[in-house]
């Protein structure tokens, strides 16, 4: 176009040719105008902006996909991602046509003039700037829109799924006669849509107005008619799909009354009909299901009545009855039937809802036997007898002890334990049985690495190393654990397997391995160890693609230039068993307790995994995050809950990660629940056979802890059958709370292999008590076969103790404790000397008619790093005993010890503690003072971390302690010679808790 400013021609050197600057007659100079060149680069960089955007929208993805293909669950992320990318699309174009459409008809109807009025001048301004753009404007809101919507719906992919291949639990609900299906799978699919069609209608309900008031269809101030007979037609047919959904949800309402919860005697988390609802809510909600259908055509008539006057006064009568027939209705029912005689009216409804609370938690089974809890007496060696073949008492207690596995066992400063160990068999002796064994792995702590940089923390410092195992019914003279696996590299009992960790509780951050940088595997007698990974576990690192994906995603640059990452190298992360059973099942609940086994020649984390559900009928609903909890909830961890508000629970899945190679195998347990059926025909080949299981991994599967933690916080209030009882709340108990912790936190169920009053012989259980409601007392004992080799497995047995009397609870036999004499002042005389008392689980066990309380108490000295068992406390009956060991103590509570003066001890058996006399030869008496000795200066050396001093003075200690021995023999050989009945020295009067004198030595 000319330079109207020019009056030359454009000749070679006009406005084309060469710029510069021009005298008054030139093309006019164009200031800042970017040249070709600048322009391209311009276009550069925005394109590869735009590039740097999709590849960091892309690399999340990219990675999640390379993270699922190393541990071969592809399948479960593109289930998951096609059922997110499917419901996104629907719904999200759903919405977008609906809205768009809506905006199109009312621009559509539109009145061909606008009144003259000062609204509508002003409007006429609004409606001349979106007028070049209204195709625009209209694609991009309902994209938007759209989007949102999309989005929205995607989080809804489980709820589809379970709707799409929900299978029968074969039960019906008592007031519909449903299956419990429905409202499990098929009614939260329906309410979704029902949601989603309200959102729809009200969206295009308001874009329309908007839409019919810009362009005049409705005028709000202009004087005449305020509204377009086009735009009354249009809205009302809104207005009517919303009151016809409307009616619809009025039908799902009346199911929903299954489901509605609220609190109810004595009961958080009530769930399902009472009589107010099935005798006035139910009737209401059909009348309005009814009324608002008649509404919704009345509105869909004024498309030919044009007008409102009918659509509105339905609308008003269908609030009307909302009210009084919703409402009203309901209270006086209530007010007048109910209140006069509500035990009578809900008793029906009371006991649905206990009898699908039972069945929905797995406790309707339950085995409930009265129990006297009184001591009858009994002959002494009998009772003692009795304890060994009722109970394999556990000494060591995994939540105390895990100070003593660190400091004899960490080695290094950079390995740790967890600060609850675990409870677990393992084969004890060569006659084939089994102890209970308290179990923890040497996992890798980054924060205590010598020096902290990029390359130790994720390329030298990757994995813990070993198991390290101690008997649960023994400890060393000086209170130390027996340690049955131990040390670098790992010796002991639980014979060769792969010791190094690799995915453990702690391993939280990412690890790079198998590239040019060497790892350190142990620090060994000659020093560090050097190793390479050789698993295939992890994502491959060779490609550049991959190390800039997780560059950006791990917010680690170096990851794309560092030296250290070469071929072979490949990226380890998710890395605890929780997140990785999580994330390749992610429909589970996951149980906050994972544990260490050593199955075959692998270390496997065992994980108990659950499917859950909110849609039980009548079944009470539990909040998973209070019902789990316990006084060891934050050492042990909390639940990984898909929801945390539940109402159906089973443990369907055990799950296994390798500790090397991170390997997660999933095997249905539970055969029969109707959830893992459901999710397994929506994930095929995810979950394998029961059949699957090794027995091997058999040996070591439980019950799980916090199955059996929810199960006792509803047995509280369902162990009743009869409703009345129910009703009253009588006979209502509550778990005490753990007498040794502070605070007010439920005491947890303990594992424990022992017999029960019915039983033969012992097996691996998992117990807990229970006090009446208020009341510190014991109201029942409750055990379940945890053993999954057992057929029993799973059997839960409560011994109820008659109300009349007064049985010792937990929280009165450790007042009983404290208040003792003897206790009392030993306590003191060790806390004067600046030591710490610590009290170890509290084990209940059913003994003859009676209950055995066993309570080990630990003792931290003053300049010691780790507690020892320094005495244990036994209660049985009204006696107490406070003795070195659980054998003096048994025997000092029953009155085993009790001879006659001058006495032989029967022939073949060694003498009962308490009688012993002090050696009186001095080379006894040097032995002795060796073996302290020896044993100061181990604890000293344990305190400065010098661990070749402390070496030499076990060897020291042991030799003393050897030594001792032969001096006793060779005295009893004199004394048998002699024709003397004097008493032995000590040192063989303990049953697993070491010597007397040993613990006084420890002691002091």
């Amino acid at each position: 176009m000319p330079d109207r400013g020019s009056g030359g021609s454009h000749g070679p050197n006009g406005p084309r040719g060469p710029r510069g600057p021009r005298g008054p007659g030139g093309p006019r100079f164009s200031v800042g105008r970017p040249s070709r060149g600048a322009k391209s680069l311009l276009i550069t960089a925005a394109i590869l902006a735009g590039l740097a955007i999709l590849f960091a929208m892309f690399a999340g993805f990219w990675t999640d996909w390379l993270w699922y293909r190393s541990v071969g669950y592809t399948s479960v992320y593109r289930t998951e991602m096609l059922t997110r990318a499917t419901m996104f699309a629907i719904f999200g174009l759903v919405m977008a046509l609906a809205v768009g459409f809506n905006v199109w008809l009312a621009h559509r109807l539109r009145p061909p003039l606008s009144a003259m009025s000062m609204e509508q001048q002003n409007l006429d301004r609004y409606r001349m700037s979106i007028a070049p753009y209204k195709r625009w404007v209209l694609l991009g809101v309902s994209l938007l829109i759209g989007l949102i919507a999309g989005g929205s719906a995607s989080g809804q992919w489980r709820t589809w799924l379970q709707w799409v291949n929900g299978t029968s639990f074969g039960v019906e609900d008592p007031q519909f006669g449903m299956d419990v299906s429905f409202f499990a799978f098929d009614y939260p699919f329906y309410r979704f849509l029902l949601g989603f069609g309200f959102a729809v209608v009200v969206l295009s309900t308001l874009a329309a107005a908007l839409t019919h008031y810009l362009y005049g269809g409705i005028r709000l101030t202009t004087p005449g008619s305020r509204i377009t007979q086009s735009a009354t037609g249009h809205l009302s047919v809104l207005v009517g799909l919303f009151v016809a959904l409307k009616s619809v949800a009025y039908w799902f309402d009346r199911y929903g009354l299954a489901l509605k919860s609220g609190d109810f005697r004595h009961t958080e988390g009530w769930t399902g009909l009472r009589y107010v609802d099935a005798n006035a809510y139910l009737p209401a909600k059909t009348i309005l299901t009814i009324i608002a259908a008649i509404c919704a055509v009345l509105f869909f008539a004024a498309l030919w009545r044009r007008g409102w006057q009918l659509p509105v006064i339905g609308l008003g009568l269908m609030v009307l009855s909302a009210v009084l027939i919703g409402g009203v209705y309901p209270a006086l029912v209530q007010q007048f039937q109910v209140r006069p005689n509500e035990q009578a009216r809900e008793s029906q409804y009371i006991e649905r809802h206990m009898d699908a609370t039972k069945d929905a938690y797995d406790i309707a089974d339950a085995r409930i036997e009265d129990y006297e809890g009184s001591a009858d007496g009994g002959e002494p060696e009998e009772l003692v007898d009795a304890v060994s073949s009722t109970a394999s008492i556990r000494l060591l207690d995994p939540n105390v002890v895990s100070p003593a596995f660190q400091q004899i066992q960490q080695v290094r400063g950079y390995y740790q334990f967890p600060s609850a160990l675990d409870v677990d068999r393992y084969p004890a002796g060569e006659d084939g049985g089994e102890q209970d064994t308290v179990v923890g792995l040497r996992e890798m702590n980054v924060n205590e690495l010598p020096e902290r940089n990029w390359i130790n923390e994720h390329f030298r410092y990757t994995h813990g190393f070993g198991m390290v195992a101690a008997s649960g019914t023994e400890v060393r003279a000086d209170g130390q654990p027996v340690f049955v696996e131990r040390n670098l590299p790992p010796e002991g009992e639980l014979g060769d397997y792969e010791p190094r960790i690799y995915f453990g509780e702690y391993t939280t951050q990412y690890s790079i391995v198998g590239g040019p940088q060497q790892e350190i595997d142990y620090a060994g007698e000659d020093g560090e160890v050097e190793f390479s990974y050789s698993g295939n576990s992890g994502v491959n690192l060779d490609n550049w693609f991959n190390r800039a994906a997780y560059a950006l995603t791990m917010g680690e640059p170096q990851i794309l230039y560092s030296g250290a990452i070469g071929e072979g190298s490949r990226i380890l992360y998710n890395r605890t068993p929780k997140e990785r059973v999580e994330a390749v099942a992610p429909w589970l609940t996951i149980d906050g307790d994972p544990y260490p086994a050593v199955v075959g020649d692998r270390i496997l984390w065992i994980v108990d995994a659950y499917t859950t559900s909110s849609g039980y009928p009548y079944s009470a609903r539990t909040t998973l995050g209070e019902a789990t909890e316990t006084s060891l909830t934050d050492e042990q961890g909390e639940v990984i809950a898909q929801e945390d508000r539940v109402n159906y629970i089973r443990n369907s899945v055990k799950a296994t990660v390798d500790a090397y190679t991170g390997e997660v195998e999933l095997y249905e347990w539970d055969e029969n629940d109707p959830v893992l059926h459901t999710w397994r025909s929506a994930f095929p080949g995810v979950v394998q056979d029961r059949d699957r299981i090794s027995e091997e991994l058999l040996d070591h599967l439980r019950y799980p802890q916090d199955l059996f933690t929810v199960q006792r916080d509803l047995l509280q209030r369902y162990h009743v059958d009869n409703p009345n009882q129910f009703y009253s709340g009588s006979e209502r108990w509550e778990v005490p709370d753990d007498p040794t912790q502070e605070g007010t936190s439920a005491v947890p169920p303990y594992y424990l292999s022992m017999r029960m009053p019915d039983q033969d012989e012992r097996v691996f259980s998992l117990t807990t008590t229970f006090s009446p409601l208020d009341r510190d007392t014991l109201a029942a004992y409750m055990a379940v076969e945890a053993d999954a080799r057992s057929e029993d497995y799973g059997t839960m047995r409560i011994l109820t103790l008659p109300s009349a009397t007064t049985v010792w609870g937990p929280q009165q036999v450790q007042s009983r404790f404290n208040s003792d004499t003897e206790v009392a002042n030993q306590i003191n005389i060790w806390q004067r000397g600046d030591s710490t008392v610590d009290y170890g689980n509290l084990l209940t066990v059913p003994l003859e008619g009676g209950l055995l309380y066993i309570e080990p108490v630990y003792v931290l000295g003053a300049g010691q790093s780790y507690p020892l068992l320094q005495r244990v406390l036994v209660a049985y009956g009204e006696e107490i005993a406070f003795e070195n060991t659980l054998g003096e103590a048994l025997n000092a509570v029953f009155g085993a010890e009790e001879r006659d003066e001058g006495e032989d001890p029967p022939e073949g058996e060694d003498p009962p503690p308490g009688e012993e006399e002090p050696p009186s030869e001095d080379t006894l008496q040097e032995a002795l003072q060796e073996a302290q000795d020896a044993y100061q200066d181990g604890q000293n050396a344990l305190g400065e971390g010098d661990w070749t001093a402390y070496g030499e003075a076990q060897e020291r200690l042991e030799a003393a302690l050897e030594r001792l021995a032969e001096l006793e023999d060779g005295r009893n050989e004199q004394e048998e010679q002699d024709g003397q009945g004097e008493q032995p020295p000590p040192g063989d009067g303990g049953d697993g808790g070491g010597d007397a004198e040993g613990g006084e030595n420890a002691t002091s």
